[in-house]
């Protein structure tokens, strides 16, 4: 995977008080159902060593549920904020293995730059975690351009789409055989800055993953009829170009993630724009990684526990308080 920069981001605060009853998950200001929330935080309060409830409050400053990682940005940025309140002191890979509990793509966003996940083969999940490949300024010329189709939260979720392509897809285990090779060729392709190979690995690596989930029963279809019109224009873009210039690849939704360097940026958003049912196009930088906001004044909750009402106006977090 690759980190990206703030254009993508969730930031999280966590408020652990013993006057709390039970876990609370407030998301972008709407009080959610924290089921899942008191699932994660019971692995972090036996770390470390803790009873006390927690209030959590965070922003996706970018569509929830719809194909973003919002899963793998928001499990990141609670685990980096659990650490810093209760004084975890977990390094990197302490992170890693924490953020997969939550979601196992998010394991990688606790670090920035072009990051590989193991699988491990411990059956306690010990030696499944992380590790960085290169740092964001390796590749400083490569963008992602988002080409957004829907907003909606999807029907099917990331976790129960994957679960039933493992137990109902017959192509499911021959992608397994199929992935190490193309593991290799993206780690080459990075370390070189060879972006013909990464466009071509991405694009059928996210062709292989969409038709396990087709082959699914009951059948997954997350990619929409725009969705198809992109990629049909993504391969008339580098017919134009007359070499692979830019690689589509789909989370689980219908919003594609173009990969292409900066000199092709303004062509790639022009043809995307006129791609009908595209509402939106985005740019995003390979970036940093998670930080700890040190500014209480920018703090999701206050010092007596409220949650602040805030808001992303497209550009940065408002608070109306």
């Amino acid at each position: 995977s690759a980190t990206m920069d703030e254009l993508l981001r969730t930031r999280t605060t966590t408020f652990f008080d013993s006057s709390l009853r039970a876990d609370e998950l407030w998301l972008n200001g709407e009080k959610q159902d924290a089921r899942e929330l008191t699932r994660f935080l019971d692995l972090v309060r036996v770390r470390a060593k803790t009873k006390l409830k927690a209030r959590v409050a965070s922003i996706n400053c970018f569509p929830t549920g719809a194909g973003f990682a919002s899963s793998a940005s928001g499990y990141a940025a609670l685990a980096v904020a659990c650490n810093k309140a209760l004084s975890l002191g977990l390094d990197d890979v302490g992170l890693s293995i924490l953020a997969r509990q939550g979601s196992g793509s998010a394991c990688r966003s606790v670090y920035g730059g072009f990051v590989e996940w193991q699988a491990g083969t411990k059956q306690d999940g010990s030696d499944s975690f992380a590790f960085q490949l290169a740092e964001a300024n390796h590749w400083p010329q490569l963008r992602n351009v988002i080409a957004v189709v829907a907003k909606e939260k999807k029907k099917v979720s990331s976790r129960s789409g994957m679960q039933s392509t493992v137990s109902t897809s017959p192509l499911f285990q021959a992608r397994l055989n199929y992935l190490p090779n193309v593991l290799k060729k993206v780690r080459t392709a990075i370390a070189k800055k060879d972006l013909p190979t990464l466009c071509e690995a991405v694009m059928r690596d996210s062709d292989n993953m969409h038709a396990c989930m087709l082959d699914s029963w009951p059948p997954i279809m997350y990619l929409n009829d725009v969705s198809r019109r992109v990629i049909e224009r993504v391969l008339e873009f580098n017919a134009c170009e007359g070499e692979l210039a830019a690689g589509y690849t789909f989370d689980a939704g219908p919003n594609a993630h173009v990969f292409t360097i900066e000199k092709n940026v303004p062509a790639l958003v022009k043809a995307l724009e006129e791609v009908d049912g595209v509402k939106q196009v985005l740019v995003a930088s390979v970036g940093s990684g998670p930080c700890v906001v040190s500014k209480e004044s920018e703090f999701l909750i206050d010092e007596s526990g409220v949650v602040r009402k805030a808001v992303f106006n497209g550009k940065r977090i408002i608070f109306e308080d």
